[in-house]
């Protein structure tokens, strides 16, 4: 099935209607690009969280693809990695190849850590190219709308590349227009001056009459991912309504900035100096540090995309089968008949000790109010806890980290 197909199904639902049906339309369409050339939640806050066995069978989303990869260092029997997005697929299978088909570990962190070798067209022509599929070759092959052989990214820095690198570099634009300057935060050496520079470089920023009025609008986000639908549960997050948009933001921009040690957090160093620092292994994706490479290279064929949507991907598997599911903040995106359906394939596949985690753009989960008695009673949850880890969450953009366990029968 084709990209925008899938992701018209997600978005335009029952709560498709009056001015939401135009905003929906848009966002399949802006969404049916690439969005994610790395992904903006923190795996190893999942795997604190899930504290998998080893032969767990996982189903993430793919999005950039470098959680799906890191879970290989839990030694899992398989990842199922399933997006709605056939572009987010062709990312994680150029990494996965990366990894897998590289000479050594000094290649494979020059090729997806810097990302930016004029080495790496003969890295990917040599090494990676013969081995992608007939779909992934296509994307990597073809011109994007400058011209470019969309390969070439990795030779350009690939992670200012897709909609989300194309927002972050449009807001240290902004930012610089309005008198502050995101990148100054890249310099700091701990978490004082990461503080200080936050106050003097970025807040300020953030109570300008321009950004009060941009923060009220959804599309103004729609290349972060976010649909009319999240739109609307940040709403509810902020500070009076609408008009406290831009408070949240900066409380969500603070927690990533300043709650965090730079040299300790990825997240951070593409947001503020838009490249990983390849120079620190701590402030690597969990992916791309040495200490993983080992067991993710061997267990790199354990990595399978599906180009589907959660629900279907899971009609298709047998009862009882599945440990581990990460739903990054899909749910969000779901009306309730969408969610009960979700829900009556993951109770139904789930093992006995089967947990699942998820992200919310609003401090509280969708489950409580959307599934019904018979489905909730299946498993537990305790806020409390959920709460603590998303404190430990480095990307720091959503409003909640939710875990559920499946309930003793």
């Amino acid at each position: 099935m084709q990209t925008k197909t899938l992701v018209d199904n997600a978005i335009i639902n029952s709560s498709t209607s009056g001015s939401k049906a135009w905003a929906d339309k848009l966002f399949t369409h802006w969404f049916s690009r690439l969005v994610y050339a790395q992904i903006w939640e923190d795996p190893q806050s999942d795997l604190d969280a899930l504290q998998l066995k080893p032969g767990a069978n996982i189903l993430t989303i793919s999005s950039g693809g470098c959680n799906a990869l890191a879970y290989l260092a839990a030694d899992p029997a398989a990842v199922h990695a399933v997006d709605l997005n056939a572009n987010h697929l062709a990312m994680l299978e150029m990494k996965q190849r990366a990894i897998k088909h590289l000479p050594d570990y000094e290649a494979v962190l020059a090729y997806l850590g810097d990302a930016n070798h004029v080495d790496n067209l003969k890295r990917y022509k040599r090494h990676i190219r013969p081995h992608l599929s007939e779909a992934a070759s296509d994307f990597w092959e073809s011109r994007d709308w400058s011209g470019k052989q969309r390969h070439h990214y990795f030779r350009d820095n690939a992670y200012q590349y897709g909609l989300l690198g194309d927002f972050i570099g449009f807001a240290h634009f902004f930012v610089r227009m309005m008198g502050g300057d995101m990148s100054k935060l890249a310099a700091a050496r701990n978490l004082e001056e990461q503080k200080q520079l936050f106050e003097q470089h970025l807040a300020p920023i953030f109570d300008t009459r321009l950004f009060r009025f941009i923060a009220r609008q959804p599309i103004a986000l729609y290349s972060l991912g976010i649909p009319p639908s999240q739109f609307d549960a940040l709403k509810k997050d902020a500070p009076g309504g609408l008009d406290g948009m831009h408070l949240l933001f900066k409380e969500r921009m603070r927690h990533l900035a300043c709650d965090f040690p730079l040299d300790e957090n990825c997240f951070a160093h593409q947001a503020f100096a838009r490249r990983y620092d390849t120079g620190k292994q701590q402030a690597l994706p969990m992916y791309l540090q040495r200490e993983h490479f080992s067991s993710l290279r061997n267990n790199i064929d354990r990595v399978h995309g599906h180009h589907t949507s959660l629900t279907e991907f899971l009609r298709n598997q047998p009862r009882e089968s599945m440990h581990a599911y990460l739903f990054l903040d899909a749910q969000d995106w779901m009306d309730d008949i969408q969610l009960t359906e979700l829900w009556e394939e993951v109770t139904r596949t789930a093992a006995p000790d089967a947990k699942v985690v998820f992200r919310t753009g609003g401090s509280t989960s969708p489950l409580e109010e959307k599934l019904p008695p018979y489905l909730l009673r299946a498993w537990y949850t305790d806020t409390a806890h959920n709460r603590a880890l998303y404190m430990t969450d480095r990307s720091a953009i959503y409003g909640g980290m939710h875990l559920y366990q499946k309930q003793p029968v």
